[in-house]
């Protein structure tokens, strides 16, 4: 299933045969303090630096309306962010992961972007559409 934007991934979420929870870390770009003044010239043109998670949460697909509804929450909550990860966490048995699942798999999804490890995640921009990151 090809997902194109934030709200094509709830619909994907809300079909499946078991609970999901959605788990959703807001980052901001940063610019390293040891970074070279060509890395500099390219973070103040809007290119490189290094993704920095701000706030995390897990929700269920039905807790949210769509992604405009979650980004006024997001920025109600917490600092600027630029890009949104987002991973599916599957129940079993009819019932949804536990708390404890639920945190340890955001805790985990959370330092693997701090280790620039986003395989598995979707990125998403500040307008709800799917990111294509390249490494640089």
């Amino acid at each position: 299933m090809r997902i194109d934007n934030f709200d094509g991934l709830l619909q994907a979420a809300r079909a499946q045969t078991q609970p999901q929870r959605l788990l959703l870390v807001f980052t901001a770009a940063e610019l390293p303090a040891d970074a070279s003044p060509e890395q500099d010239r390219q973070f103040q043109a809007g290119q490189g630096g290094t993704l920095t998670p701000q706030m995390c949460v897990d929700k269920s697909p039905d807790e949210l309306d769509s992604f405009a509804a979650l980004a006024a929450e997001a920025q109600a909550m917490g600092p600027g962010w630029q890009i949104m990860f987002a991973a599916a966490l599957s129940g079993q048995g009819g019932q949804a992961a536990t708390d404890a699942q639920t945190d340890a798999a955001l805790q985990q999804m959370v330092e693997s972007i701090k280790q620039g490890r986003l395989s598995g995640l979707i990125p998403f921009d500040l307008t709800g559409q799917v990111l294509s990151l390249s490494a640089g």
